[in-house]
């Protein structure tokens, strides 16, 4: 969103963690918890680690995992939970680490969510999009603080998750959003749970009934057609939308270049890094397609 995001990658801790819990919360999909009190503290919501196994080179490259909570000891922070897919070669063994196992990660990283003035903020997850956004409620309910030091950010009176997946037993997560107060609305490819079809009609149907006073912002993660979709509804209803963008990344700290996005400029558009200039952008500033 901001130039900010500059200055996480110089400023990373980059250390080996030890993991303190690992489970499965849905289909192919586990939550992780490990100790890094420094990241802990500093991490916001909407931001990235990088992570990689500890002393052994195969597989080399580190995976992006979204803060998905932070969790405390003593009433301080102490580590962080992020949640992932196994689906790859990097995360089939993450999968067989045990609690007591190390890995390896440097973080924060990105540049996060904006926490601008709403009233009702909604959130539009696909696949293993709904991670970045515990954290972001928990924040904006005013249940919890992040940042070093703690940023001020406007409360909601009200936050909507709209939360799509091929079928139910891949919805991770949903009662850590509903313990926190979120109502949660779940769609579903094959009608197994919730509305049956795209979390994009689902998102209309909410936003329809909307009454007009209040302040709606929209926050997305997930595929990227479906953020498409998302800043296309956004747009319809003439509401602000920030998207977090999945750009697949190696290094996570700017020098690859592998995670560009196309976003606009006065001039037209431009390559911007994922990792350091995102992975969150306006919606309006995206450009889907440069072919246009």
């Amino acid at each position: 969103m901001t130039s900010e995001g500059i200055c996480y990658a110089d400023n990373a801790c980059h250390q080996a963690v030890e993991i303190v819990r690992h489970e499965e919360v849905g289909r192919s999909t586990r939550l992780l918890a490990v100790r890094c009190p420094e990241i802990a503290k500093r991490i916001l919501p909407g931001q990235f680690v990088m992570l990689r196994p500890h002393g052994i080179y195969d597989p080399l490259i580190g995976r992006p995992l979204a803060l998905f909570d932070v969790w405390y000891e003593g009433g301080e922070p102490a580590g962080i939970e992020v949640v992932y897919l196994v689906k790859g070669k990097l995360t089939s063994w993450l999968a067989e680490q045990a609690i007591g196992q190390t890995v390896e990660i440097w973080g924060p990283l990105g540049n996060g969510f904006d926490p601008q003035p709403t009233d009702h903020l909604v959130l539009v997850a696909g696949g293993i999009g709904q991670t970045p956004f515990l954290a972001v409620a928990k924040e904006r309910l005013g249940i919890a603080t992040f940042g070093l030091p703690n940023r001020n950010a406007s409360n909601v009176s009200r936050i909507t998750l709209c939360y799509g997946a091929r079928t139910a037993d891949y919805h991770a997560g949903v009662d850590r959003f509903q313990e926190v107060g979120i109502d949660v609305q779940l769609a579903t490819d094959d009608g197994t749970a919730g509305h049956h079809g795209l979390v994009t009609t689902l998102l209309e149907k909410v936003l329809a009934g909307e009454p007009k006073a209040p302040r709606t912002q929209i926050l997305t993660c997930g595929p990227e057609r479906m953020m498409e979709a998302v800043a296309g509804v956004a747009a319809e209803f003439d509401l602000p939308c920030q998207v977090s963008l999945e750009t697949p990344m190696a290094c996570g700290i700017g020098i690859c270049f592998t995670c560009v996005a196309a976003i606009a400029t006065k001039d037209g558009w431009d390559y911007r890094r994922t990792c350091i200039e995102g992975p969150v952008f306006n919606a309006v500033d995206v450009v889907w397609d440069t072919t246009k």
